[in-house]
């Protein structure tokens, strides 16, 4: 076979695969092509010479959290109250919920009647059930009594 008579019999797929050549050579290109950016030469905050920046100089110069702001006193520390965590099935996240509605000790959840716990539980959001699940007031009364031993006996060991 001579190579006008092949081209006479495989034309149709010859202009296919010279189409998807020129298909994929475009894409290629397009693909291949990186954008560049033109800025105006600015100087950078690391740049020698340049000033620092309004907001890192605001930062620098303000006061450290040990030495308090001109004319206003330092505000007391709020008492730290207890490690709610102990108490089993509440955690970090329950923990810091309870201390934002104003819980921070054992005497607390030890007191709460069934309406305390479901106006606390219904502030739990997914954590819901948990009060009355894990036994919290239980929990609570044996640790604010400070009587470890019946609290490991039937809660587990501490911590």
């Amino acid at each position: 076979m001579t190579v006008p008579e092949f081209v006479d019999a495989y034309w149709p797929y010859l202009t296919v695969a010279a189409v998807m050549a020129v298909a994929l050579l475009a894409f290629l290109l397009a693909a291949n092509r990186k954008t560049s950016v033109i800025t105006e030469a600015k100087k950078d905050v690391l740049d020698e010479g340049a000033a620092p920046a309004a907001r890192n100089q605001a930062l620098i110069d303000a006061p450290t959290p040990t030495e308090p702001a001109t004319g206003t006193e330092a505000a007391p520390a709020a008492p730290a109250g207890d490690d709610l965590t102990v108490i089993k099935g509440l955690g970090p996240k329950l923990a810091a919920t309870l201390n934002e509605l104003g819980v921070t000790s054992y005497a607390e959840i030890a007191g709460w009647s069934e309406s305390d716990i479901a106006e606390i539980d219904s502030r739990l959001g997914r954590f819901a059930g948990r009060i009355e699940r894990d036994n919290w007031v239980e929990q609570a009364k044996l640790l604010s009594s400070g009587d470890e031993s019946a609290f490991s006996s039937r809660f587990g060991q501490n911590g």
